[in-house]
């Protein structure tokens, strides 16, 4: 009995083992990494520990008594069958490894072919192909997200949904499941799971910001959308006359074959009867868009390339209703500006020369223009590659044209896909045309011109347009017309441009080439007269003009030494502003940098560097780098390192060169300064070793050598 009981618990043991390798067979095989791996590890464990018994039994003498033979086969039988199992479990990995390797060669043909399906619009067999990917192989997501996303195109919300289901379980961070799933709550009206799905893609990648804000003002669009329509609906059928009259009109409006007048009358009327969200909606569920596709006379007359008085009435009454029915309204907006003839009427509208025409229709552009979605829905669904060549030429309007042409011009350049619009036509339409404004400065809309160079200087934060612009010689050769005609041309409107136009020269002049030192001589002339006028901002711009056109041209910085700017700056730096003091002795640092003249003329005109102390005391270190700079390159002169022996120059250079400056290239200025200053004036050094400064001396002197 009691020989039964060991056999049997011989022979669960055995089951047991059975199930351990069968369930370690099955982790092999498994498609999640963590589960695989640990099963490796397990079967290595497992045969490591085979492989020790089997020797522990070989050198270890056996004698004993065998009592249960049976029990003793039991056992042998677990050993060859755990050894069966074992090399099995290897044969079938290796053999489930050359399956899915064939399997995924399938399945990435049929994904292939699917894509093909899907880009020729038949989502039905593209449906299928993905079905017969995963049917080679479970675990690829990419098969999953692509069935969703013909799922969509067929309206099969619930099984787009499923299918990101599973592929999130093949990869728990795909952004393209969480967006496709997304899209599909939507369709489906569930806008609080929509949410969800978008906010998980700014959890796992925050680049996607503009994605998610994309995908977060479509569900609040939707969501405001239906709530409007349901609202509009209740109106209609509660009889409010309002909400009936937009209807009727709708309706009168489609009539055929009447004449453009009755269409223009009728479209004026509805545009006064939508005063309203509720009316802006009931003209949209009621095909009101539909005016412009439907009636061919209409359509006739608002595509006009020449238009008679009546289709020029026509028009302004069109450009007039779009207005109210868009106003604040970002669904209707979006349905009108995705109208193919609207799309392509926009620019040739502002192009007509009809002043009435191009009044709405900037008017209407600007409904877009002034908030962040009306931009993104422009540079999205319009080419404006002509846009800043046509709103530009506005500058020569002397109305209310040219404002609003500005205005729009500048919420669009906060868009960088505008920009990069730009570009196409900078050189060959864009330039010569705003070439052609500031050459003609007297004669156009001078407050617009001025809005419209402060603009191009903006642009010039591209890096491309800049370098356009920059080798444009015409482009030079015109702001330096426009400086010249200043001085005989002084209002106030007039100063406003020149303003505008040295700060865009400032921006040009972030780029070096061989214009620009063409240019170097007769720039740094104009800026130098322009430091005597009455306006501190020209004046500061002119110093900061002189500060980046100095550094190309040693002509200009002598025509300039000449000139007397080491003076001027020096009285420039004892009263100017923070910014004044930037561009005045980065100036001062270029001049003194190899002109013997401009030293001396700064040690005669800052009597005991006083103006310099001062700057070293600054609290911005672009000041402080370029005073050192400044001051150790006049240290050469004769007497200039003796006149600060009772200073606390000393004390004030071995601060910023022992390390209170944070830029490296402020405390290798001021370690400069210091050597050449003990160098210059040995007497120094005996405040040097008071202060403990010698080893910064020492390291200074590489610095020195360098230079």
């Amino acid at each position: 009995m009691v020989g039964d009981e060991e056999q049997e618990r011989d022979f669960q043991r055995f089951l047991r083992r059975v199930d351990d390798v069968a369930n370690l067979v099955q982790g092999l095989s498994s498609t999640d990494s963590a589960v695989n791996a640990k099963a490796i590890a397990e079967a290595e464990k497992r045969l490591h520990d085979q492989e020790t018994s089997k020797e522990e039994e070989r050198n270890t003498a056996v004698n004993r008594t065998i009592i249960n033979t049976r029990a003793s086969d039991m056992a042998n039988a677990e050993a060859v069958n755990a050894d069966g199992f074992l090399a099995m479990l290897e044969k079938d990995a290796k053999e489930r490894a050359k399956r899915r390797k064939r399997n995924e060669h399938l399945a990435n043909a049929l994904k292939e072919k699917g894509n093909d399906a899907f880009r020729k619009g038949d989502y039905v067999i593209a449906i299928q192909r993905y079905t017969e990917g995963l049917e080679k192989l479970r675990d690829k997501q990419e098969l999953y997200t692509n069935r969703a996303q013909a799922y969509l195109k067929v309206h099969e919300y619930e099984k787009a949904i499923g299918d990101c289901e599973w592929a999130l379980k093949c990869n728990e961070k795909c952004i393209k499941a969480y967006f496709l799933m997304g899209k599909a709550h939507l369709s489906l009206k569930h806008y609080s799971e929509a949410r969800q799905c978008y906010e998980k893609i700014l959890q796992i990648n925050p680049q996607k910001e503009s994605l998610f804000k994309d995908c977060m003002n479509e569900v609040n669009l939707e969501e405001k959308r239906i709530k409007d329509e349901e609202r509009a609906m209740k109106e209609v059928q509660s009889g409010k006359l309002a909400a009936l009259s937009i209807k009727e009109l709708l309706q009168k409006l489609h009539r055929p074959d009447q004449s453009v007048l009755y269409y223009a009358g009728g479209i004026r009327l509805l545009a006064g009867t939508v005063k309203d969200c509720t009316e802006q909606t009931l003209f949209r569920t009621n095909n009101g868009f539909s005016i412009l596709g439907d009636n061919e006379i209409v359509r006739r007359g608002f595509c006009a390339e020449s238009k008679n008085a009546a289709e020029v009435d026509l028009s302004v009454s069109l450009l007039l209703l779009w207005q109210a029915v868009c106003t604040g309204n970002e669904e209707n907006q979006h349905l009108l500006l995705t109208h193919p003839d609207v799309n392509a009427q926009l620019p040739k509208l502002l192009s007509s020369g009809v002043s009435e025409i191009q009044k709405e229709t900037l008017a209407l552009i600007y409904l877009y223009s002034e908030n962040e979605n009306g931009r993104r829905l422009l540079v999205r669904h319009l080419d404006l590659t002509k846009w800043l060549q046509v709103l530009m030429m506005f500058v020569n309007s002397p109305d209310a044209r040219a404002s609003s042409a500005i205005n729009i011009l500048s919420d669009l350049t906060q868009e960088e896909r505008f920009k990069t619009q730009c570009r196409v036509m900078l050189s060959t339409d864009v330039l010569p045309l705003f070439t052609q404004l500031l050459t003609s400065a007297k004669l156009v809309n001078q407050a617009a011109l001025a809005r419209c160079i402060g603009i191009m200087g903006n642009l010039c934060a591209d890096v491309v347009i800049r370098m356009q612009m920059a080798e444009c010689k015409e482009c030079w050769q015109a702001c330096l017309k426009l400086v010249d005609e200043y001085f005989d041309v002084s209002t106030s409107k007039y100063q406003e441009c020149l303003f505008a136009v040295l700060g865009l020269m400032m921006n040009l002049l972030l780029e070096s080439n061989v214009i620009v030192q063409y240019f170097a001589v007769d720039i740094s002339g104009r800026c130098m007269s322009l430091l005597r006028d009455k306006d501190g901002r020209i004046v500061t711009r002119a110093i900061g003009v002189l500060s980046r056109i100095l550094p190309a041209s040693s002509s200009a910085v002598e025509e300039v030494v000449k000139g007397g700017v080491v003076k001027k700056m020096i009285k420039f730096l004892k009263a100017g502003g923070q910014t004044t003091c930037i561009y005045g002795i980065k100036t001062l640092s270029i001049c003194t940098r190899s002109n013997r003249q401009a030293q001396e003329d700064l040690v005669k005109s800052d009597k005991g560097f006083s103006v310099l102390l001062k700057l070293l005391d600054s609290e911005d270190e672009m000041i402080v780098g370029n005073a050192a700079l400044c001051l150790g390159q006049c240290l050469v002169v004769p007497g200039a390192a003796t006149s600060l022996l009772n200073s606390s120059i000393v004390m004030i250079l071995l601060k910023h060169a022992g390390g209170d400056a944070r830029r490296t290239s402020v405390q290798e200025n001021a370690a400069i300064a210091l050597g050449k200053l003990c160098v210059a004036e040995p007497r120094h050094i005996f405040q040097l070793r008071k202060l403990n400064g010698l080893a910064i001396l020492n390291s200074s002197m590489k610095y020195m050598h360098s230079v």
